[in-house]
């Protein structure tokens, strides 16, 4: 499909598909991935409120810079 906008042919954004993700926007997008899995373990294994109270938690580590895991012995 071509629109033609001030005298020039253009295609259409829509007929593109979705526009092409930086190297950085892929990565983001597998973390996501990742997340959505695990939290989707955590709902079937321990239930809803479980998987919410970890994000949340974690989410607060992150913001005080707290660690989110335990040291690892040695």
């Amino acid at each position: 499909m071509e629109i033609a906008l001030t005298g020039k042919s253009q295609t259409s954004q829509i007929d593109k598909g979705a526009p092409e993700l930086s190297d950085e926007d892929k990565s983001k997008d597998v973390f996501f991935e990742r997340v959505g899995r695990l939290s989707e373990e955590m709902i079937a294994k321990h239930g809803k409120d479980f998987a919410m109270g970890v994000l949340v938690l974690a989410a607060r580590f992150v913001a005080e810079g707290r660690p989110l895991r335990k040291p690892e012995t040695q």
